[in-house]
Parts: C-alpha cells; structure tokens; sequence
C-alpha cells in the first residue's frame, strides 16, 4: 500500500515537473520571438534617417513631414514592449506613410536611386517585420493556451505564468490593410 502512494506522488511530481519544464519552454520561445521582433524593428529605425535625409534634398521644404518622421522614430526606439512597441510602430508606420507619399509629388525624388534602394530596403523589412510579428503572436498564442489549460491553470499564475500580450496592429495600420487598393486607369 505505501509503495502504491509513493508511486502515485512520484508520478505527479514527475508530471508536475514536465508540466513547469513545458511553461518555461514556452515562455522562452515567446521571449525569443520578442527579441525577433525588436531586431526587425531597429533595422526598420536604422533606415529612416537615411531615408529622411534622402527626402530632404528634393523637399526640404515639407518640414512638417520630416520631423514628423523623426519625432515617431524617436518615441519608436523608446518603446518598451509589445504594447507601447505596437503603439509607437503604427504612429512610425502612419509618419512614413505620409514621407514615402512626398515621392508622387517630387519626380526627380522618385526617381532617385539611392531613395528607391531605401524604399526597396525598407519593403523588405516591412515584410521581415511582418513575419516576425507572426511568429511572435503564434509563440503567444501557444504559450497563453498552455498556461490556461488544465491542469496548468491549477499552479501556472502561482508560479509566475502570466498571460503575454500579442503585438497587433494599430487602428490606423488595419485600416490600411482592410481598405483594398485603388487602382484607377
């Protein structure tokens, strides 16, 4: 009979133990996928001084714009986290935008090459960005499932499992990826 309870007990500390090793695992992955995010982000805030000063020689008078530009990029690189990053990069996204739109205004501006390599680095990004966003979001998902579900739910807030925040578009950038684009002949 003792040795049945002592194997029961040592089957749920083992369970117990797997079940923890599981959380931090997630956890992990979801911290990775973070820095992932944040890597692309300042690739994508490496970029906009070059691209603002590219700018500035063809329309150096749309200074309302630029420093627009920089004062987003700015609060962008003082982000902290998922919340304030996402908050910060739709304000950057919405500034660059309006920057990237002074090139139908300006013909020599777009055809620059070295304004068109920097709007090609700077696609690219976007997508790198966007990738990363996704793997961030699934690593989430995964980890805040894991930790809701029984039996974690029992001991995971106990044992400092909290819910992690998704990093989820600004107002303004799902308007711009609800809205189809205008194409007119």
């Amino acid at each position: 009979m003792t040795w049945i309870i002592l194997g029961i007990i040592g089957v749920l500390l083992l369970w117990l133990v797997v079940a923890y090793n599981r959380l931090v695992a997630l956890r992990q992955t979801t911290g990775q996928a973070w820095s992932d995010v944040d890597v692309q982000l300042k690739q994508r805030h490496d970029l906009i001084p070059n691209l603002v000063e590219t700018v500035k020689g063809y329309a150096s008078h749309e200074h309302a714009t630029l420093e627009g530009v920089v004062k987003a990029r700015n609060q962008a690189l003082g982000a902290q986290g998922p919340d304030q990053a996402a908050a910060a990069e739709g304000a950057l996204g919405a500034a660059l935008g309006r920057l990237l739109a002074l090139s139908e205004a300006y013909p020599d501006l777009k055809a620059n090459q070295n304004f068109l390599q920097l709007q090609g680095q700077l696609g690219d990004v976007e997508n790198k960005i966007a990738a990363a966003r996704r793997f961030f979001n699934n690593a989430v998902a995964e980890y805040n499932s894991a930790i809701q579900q029984i039996p974690a739910v029992l001991f995971a807030g106990a044992l400092g499992f909290l819910p992690s925040r998704f990093f989820e578009l600004a107002e303004g950038e799902r308007a711009a990826v609800a809205a189809p684009p205008q194409v007119k002949f």
